[in-house]
């Protein structure tokens, strides 16, 4: 295992450059199943990317990756099962579900794991692919679903805007024969990155960022060549580090459209953001941060992967701030490290009121999830002496060489092998 280890105190002053966004990567890494050949660009190097790609190495597709290119092709013999062995650590892995039934007619796959934040159940996912007709059972911790013929265009209204039953459904939907309607679908960039990598392979969609999406199934799928957009939770989680420690810092390959409610809360805390020409944006901090209230929700609103980051800035703020959690029932995981280096946090519910503090104290934490580790590197960088955040596979899992990028800010981090199963 591994750690940080951060010596807080000093401020970003730099330039940073955003990384292709995991959650675009993933679907449409899996999108490769449609089309049988993709050729993807600015694919983060993350650890949820490899498992993506050995997972489609064991399907039998020949996967190539060369720096931040990745490209897959389907070899003669495809096996048609992601084993639990693979999809324990990585929810997204359900996402090769619809792909593989509208392809080849069955599909076999392991109830997917990920970060232990709720329930997140995929029983939509299974309620919308039976509906376009195939047969789904749940044995021993496998879902098995099998198809005679082609799964069949219908009329699919989910019961709250899914992103991953919204990218099953909208994959399974391009070989599907007639016409799929979506409504209630979650509107995420992520999405809307996914819809247009499709259409590149000739798929016929409407209405992706928006909550009724139309497919129209079409009896193949050429090729997918594709540059993924950067990812929003990247940049908003560099946001909340200048808050925390301070500084001027320049991000380049900003996804500045995708990030309004962010941007929005932050400029309400007092941090200046100004967009620069090209994709490019200054965040500067000028004075102390005053308390700020949030409320996640589903696109556009405050994004629930933001929610962690957000409240580790909002520990040395002035004033109050009230935030709470309307998506995922276990996502306050990081409050009890927070109260580790000094933060000053009550919970009631799916709320968390914030009393800002005047310093934080470096002292052991450990990670819980991904989102849950980077509020912790943050927190880290402002507080005073030495920060070690155990467990940052968690962290590996959604962010490119993240010290790295903090080493170059001028923060005071490095990554040493923990002995301690902490």
């Amino acid at each position: 295992m591994e750690k940080f280890v951060i010596k807080g105190g000093k401020e970003l002053k730099g330039k940073v450059r955003i990384s292709g966004s995991k959650n675009a990567s993933l679907p449409i890494l899996f999108a490769s199943i449609l089309t049988g050949k993709l050729r993807l660009s600015n694919v983060p190097d993350l650890r949820d990317i490899t498992t993506t790609c050995q997972l489609l190495k064991q399907m039998g597709f020949d996967v190539r990756k060369s720096g931040n290119t990745v490209e897959v092709e389907s070899g003669g013999d495809i096996k048609t099962e992601a084993p639990y062995e693979l999809v324990k650590t990585m929810r997204a892995s359900i996402l090769c579900l619809g792909p593989l039934i509208a392809k080849y007619g069955r599909a076999r796959v392991s109830m997917p794991g990920g970060c232990a934040i709720g329930l997140r159940p995929v029983n939509l996912h299974l309620k919308a692919l039976s509906k376009m007709g195939a047969d789904i059972k749940i044995d021993h911790g496998y879902i098995t679903a099998e198809v005679n013929g082609k799964l069949k265009g219908c009329e699919i209204t989910f019961d709250f805007p899914t992103v991953g039953g919204t990218e099953n459904v909208l994959m399974a939907a391009t070989l599907a024969k007639g016409k799929t309607i979506i409504r209630n679908a979650a509107k995420e960039p992520e999405i809307v990155d996914l819809a247009r990598a499709l259409r590149k392979a000739g798929a016929e969609i409407e209405g992706e960022g928006t909550d009724v999406i139309e497919i129209r199934g079409t009896s193949d799928l050429k090729e997918i060549d594709y540059r993924v957009m950067p990812d929003r939770i990247e940049a908003g989680t560099f946001i909340a580090a200048v808050g925390l420690a301070g500084g001027e810092v320049e991000m380049e390959e900003f996804p500045f459209e995708t990030l309004g409610a962010v941007i929005e809360k932050f400029e309400e805390a007092g941090l200046r953001i100004e967009k620069l020409d090209g994709n490019r944006v200054l965040v500067k901090k000028v004075d102390r941060l005053k308390g700020t209230d949030i409320i996640t929700q589903p696109y556009p609103g405050f994004p629930t992967d933001m929610q962690a980051q957000f409240m580790a800035a909002m520990c040395l703020a002035d004033g109050i701030s009230v935030i709470k959690e309307t998506i995922f029932e276990n996502r306050f995981m990081h409050v009890l490290e927070l109260q580790r280096l000094g933060a000053n946090i009550s919970i009631e519910g799916n709320t968390v009121v914030v009393k800002g503090t005047e310093k934080l104290i470096g002292a052991k934490v450990t990670a819980t999830d991904l989102r849950a580790s980077a509020s912790l590197v943050i927190a880290g960088l402002a507080a005073e002496n030495t920060t070690e955040v155990y467990r940052i596979y968690h962290l590996d899992r959604g962010y490119e060489k993240m010290e790295k990028k903090l080493q170059l800010l001028g923060a005071d981090i490095r990554r040493e092998k923990s002995e301690l199963p902490y």
